[in-house]
């Protein structure tokens, strides 16, 4: 066999098996009613996959910025007292391609509640982060973040985005306050989190 055919099987195995554990989470309805059994308190799903800190505990505020794919730039200290989702992610990520529509939805519902959006794209140039944002109907702006790696960093020494895609949710001093590693599975859990983040804003 030649090596290209081993290396586009291998892709094709690698996003198989990311569909096949996006089903083999626990049911939502279970997910969610966990969460708000524990409200008030840290939340670590089961497969670790979704944390929620409670205010006490939640680590110092961050501070990050960056050029925009769709011009202008990021900057979040103008987005002060209001929380903040932030999405790492790169466009030949299949999981990242998996989620995108569902992170326009929540876009969609709670931009008008107060919560602001903004990707990181850890990887790509201008052109092709458009193109994904076209592709799938996103309205929010992303950081260009491949040549600096600085909005990653920043990050770093709180809850560290080692996988991609990685969401994040920052209360409304910019702390971490919840974290979604790896693809979205449970969308009415995370708009419990994203509601409770809201609430606690005021």
């Amino acid at each position: 066999m030649s090596r290209r055919f081993l290396a586009g099987l291998g892709k094709t195995i690698v996003a198989a098996l990311l569909l096949g554990l996006s089903g083999c989470s626990q049911p939502v309805d279970q997910l969610a009613a966990d969460y708000r059994e524990g409200i008030g308190q840290n939340y670590i799903s089961g497969d670790g996959a979704y944390v929620f800190i409670e205010p006490g505990s939640r680590g110092d505020r961050v501070t990050f910025s960056g050029e925009l794919d769709m011009g202008g730039a990021f900057d979040s200290a103008e987005y002060a007292g209001q929380p903040i989702l932030v999405n790492f992610w790169y466009a030949g990520c299949p999981p990242c391609r998996l989620e995108a529509e569902d992170l326009q939805e929540l876009n969609e519902t709670f931009s008008p509640d107060g919560m602001a959006f903004v990707g990181i794209n850890i990887y790509d140039q201008r052109a092709t982060s458009l193109t994904f944002a076209e592709e799938f109907g996103i309205t929010y702006p992303s950081i260009l973040d491949a040549g600096s790696g600085l909005a990653r960093l920043s990050f770093a020494g709180q809850i560290t985005p080692n996988a991609v895609p990685t969401t994040l949710i920052l209360d409304s001093d910019h702390r971490v306050a919840a974290r979604v590693s790896g693809l979205i599975t449970d969308m009415s859990l995370l708009n419990r989190m994203i509601q409770d983040v809201l609430t606690e804003a005021g």
